[in-house]
């Protein structure tokens, strides 16, 4: 166990202090839920496109990429073949879905399906980001608490403390608050990758010379694989169509992204935001792929041995508070809360939104703006508690996954069926809202099915294509539905002519 100097807890309480007090600056501009939940809708690209890196690079990034670079079983680069997958899913909806969220005065990107399918389809849809939301989420305040762990705090005492924290200023400032607190800490957790990268190289006894020299012998610099492997998560072909997909769908049909868009002051503003954080998001793997590879070298060379047991995940952790000094890693462990924390108040953000706008305010349309915005925040408590009990049962139930694999895994889970319903509500004649729900069920049915072979049989596709099989599920199965649906309509008007 290691404690944290001083000097490290300083830095450490300094961010966690200057973060509450910026959600309390923004207090007072709470009146309505225009400024609560989209800021107005008078934010500029800049902070828009730095909200949507810093949302989501999360936790999960910082401690469980490097782990994924690190890994003594194959690690390397082919992890970033799924962000040129990235890049041009964002691209796809910046030019095809963006333009839907950005006319009229939406707080919610379900409102749109309301519009197409009704608020059937709306309530599903958002029941669904938010069951996605809290289990993914609550897998990312476990592993900062991984990290927390080994400076004195103890797993559950992590939990609790970047739980209440986030929950604090989410619930004082709002987006406003969400969205500034983001450009710090993108700061904070870039400052820190890049000091972390540059001690790799400093312990290295040949440097940069033998990093290179000698991860070219590890293997750890392959980029492609191009054979295909339906279970095999990183080829080029899980990258190009899965990562496509997935961006698609986590970027286009996730209520935490789009809400970003609609604090944007105009389309132009969201669409440039969002296609910039594509190739922001492929130099950020790099980065923390390569610290991941340094720190293996470090580990080959006798410079950074690791006890028994330790998960891959953990790696960076134990890097940070054993083999970097004093201040630094206060400002890297400042770094790990600000990388959970932004996503947290993103999510907690965006989850009482959806409970309040898709839920709640169109069965009780007569309340107060004041009266909705204090119940949006007594929702972000609530999904906070929520959020953290998931934290806790993931820690007592244990288990040796990389974290970044379950938590893409429960993303690519259901946001490949909300896809599916944005594209079928995206076409001139939309479907039945009833086809829509048979569709969406089956795409689920689908997924879940190949998720339980994983669990417990032989595996028969990779997460990255579950967002593929569920969008494409959702949208095949609604088409041949509404065709029945037409047949059997017109096959009952017919018979009720000629009987006339």
């Amino acid at each position: 166990m290691h404690q944290l100097s001083p000097l490290d807890l300083t830095i450490v309480a300094v961010y966690i202090l200057g973060m509450t007090a910026l959600g309390a600056w923004f207090t007072r501009s709470q009146k309505d839920l225009r400024t609560y939940f989209v800021g107005g809708r008078n934010v500029g690209w800049f902070l828009v496109f730095v909200s949507i890196v810093a949302t989501e690079t999360s936790a999960v990034t910082y401690l469980s990429v490097p782990g994924v670079g690190f890994n003594r079983n194959g690690g390397n680069l082919t992890f970033l073949q799924l962000s040129f997958g990235y890049i041009i899913g964002r691209c796809l909806i910046a030019w095809f879905l963006l333009p839907q969220f950005m006319r009229g005065d939406l707080f919610s990107g379900y409102q749109v399906l309301q519009e197409r399918f009704g608020p059937a389809v709306q309530r599903v849809a958002s029941g669904l980001f938010l069951v996605t939301r809290t289990v993914a989420d609550g897998l990312r305040i476990f592993l900062t608490a991984l990290l927390l762990q080994y400076v004195g705090w103890g797993v559950e005492v992590s939990i609790l403390a970047v739980g209440f924290v986030t929950i604090v200023y989410t619930y004082l400032g709002g987006m406003k608050a969400v969205i500034w607190t983001d450009l710090i800490q993108f700061v904070i957790k870039i400052a820190g990758a890049l000091l972390a990268g540059v001690f790799v190289l400093k312990l290295l006894p040949g440097g940069w010379g033998q990093f290179l020299a000698d991860g070219e012998a590890a293997g750890k610099f392959k980029l492609l694989e191009t054979t295909f492997d339906p279970v095999v998560p990183y080829n080029l072909w899980a990258g190009l169509v899965g990562g496509a997909v997935f961006s698609m769908a986590s970027h286009g049909a996730d209520q935490l992204m789009v809400q970003r868009y609609l604090c944007a002051r105009s389309l132009g503003h969201a669409r440039f935001a969002l296609v910039l954080s594509g190739f922001t998001v492929l130099a950020q793997f790099l980065l923390f792929l390569a610290v991941g590879i340094g720190m293996y070298l470090l580990n080959e060379a006798g410079e950074f041995p690791l006890p028994d047991g330790v998960r891959n995940d953990e790696v960076f952790g134990l890097f940070i508070v054993t083999k970097l000094p004093t201040g630094v890693v206060g400002l890297l462990v400042a770094a790990v809360l600000a990388a959970a924390m932004s996503t947290l108040s993103s999510s907690l953000n965006s989850s009482a939104n959806a409970i309040v706008t898709d839920f709640y305010r169109p069965l009780r349309p007569l309340h107060s703006e004041l009266w909705y915005v204090r119940l949006s925040r007594i929702m972000t408590v609530v999904c906070g508690i929520i959020q953290m009990a998931v934290a806790f049962t993931a820690y007592r139930s244990g288990g040796s996954k990389s974290v970044v694999e379950q938590v893409l895994a429960v993303a690519g889970f259901t946001t490949g069926l909300l896809l599916g319903l944005f594209i079928l509500g995206s076409l001139r004649r939309p479907v039945q809202s009833s086809a829509a729900l048979v569709g969406m069920l089956c795409g689920f049915t689908a997924v879940l099915v190949v998720w339980l072979f994983s669990v417990f049989g032989s595996q028969l596709l990779a997460w990255p294509w579950y967002a593929p099989l569920g969008c494409g599920t959702t949208v095949l199965v609604a088409f041949v539905t509404q065709s029945l649906m037409t047949i059997t309509s017109d096959g009952k008007s017919t018979d009720a002519h000629l009987s006339s």
